[in-house]
């Protein structure tokens, strides 16, 4: 809970001229104001603790407008962001939720190990926000079509002719290449693309929203108070001399 003394001698003043419904409305638009004075903080805070945070991820929080016979404003997950929970651990920490890139592997390849959890390799090709390309994730998901490792068990007339074309694979739990997805060229260059590991990403606690939340409205909710009010009496004033 958040508690304002409003002691100002001037700012008493001119509420007394103000009619209830005025100030009613003043402390709306002070509360909508101060919101998005949070909100941007919570951009500049993402910025400062994220790497390159991605349009999605800055536009995780919207606000909920103060209403003048409910004076609070709300800012909250979108509900597309809250199903997702990942800002949630950056908040408090804690294992990273599970993707829905590993929900799909999980369910639908055909993999005798264990995939606890997916990352990109050295040789993913990345977008300008640091993670995986949409672009190349297509062309594997395609490539793999939920099958096992089409190399396995083929004849060397049949591996021969699937070296002149470029394709994508998942070696078997037992084999000597580490565990993940694998690009094989058309002249039998293979290189991995993605990681699977048994072990859960762990994040620390970064974002702070709830610290900066709490400095921006004690910070900015009194001056966009005292500016709603004077500008309600000084239109008051103006009608009142013309």
């Amino acid at each position: 809970m958040f508690n304002l003394t409003l002691d100002d001698a001037d700012l008493q003043a001119n509420l007394r001229q103000l009619s209830e419904r005025q100030i009613k409305w003043a402390a709306k638009d002070a509360l909508d104001k101060t919101a998005g004075d949070v909100l941007a903080g919570i951009h500049a805070r993402m910025d400062a603790v994220f790497d390159r945070p991605t349009p999605f991820t800055k536009g995780a929080f919207v606000v909920q407008k103060a209403h003048t016979e409910r004076l609070e404003a709300v800012i909250h997950e979108r509900p597309r962001n809250a199903a997702r929970d990942y800002l949630k651990v950056q908040e408090g920490g804690g294992p990273r939720p599970t993707t829905g890139l590993e929900t799909v592997l999980r369910s639908r390849l055909a993999y005798d190990g264990t995939i606890t959890a997916v990352t990109p390799a050295p040789f993913a090709k990345l977008n300008a926000y640091g993670n995986w390309d949409a672009g190349e994730r297509n062309k594997v998901m395609s490539g793999l079509r939920a099958q096992r490792d089409a190399w396995t068990n083929t004849t060397a007339a049949s591996r021969k002719r699937r070296r002149r074309k470029a394709g994508f694979f998942v070696p078997q739990a037992d084999s000597r290449l580490p565990k993940g997805v694998w690009m094989r060229e058309a002249d039998g260059t293979i290189y991995q693309i993605l990681r699977f590991t048994r072990v859960v990403p762990q994040y620390q606690p970064r974002l702070g929203f709830y610290d900066g939340a709490d400095e921006a409205f004690r910070l900015r909710l009194p001056v966009h108070l005292r500016r709603e009010i004077e500008a309600r009496v000084a239109r008051l004033a103006a009608k009142a001399g013309s």
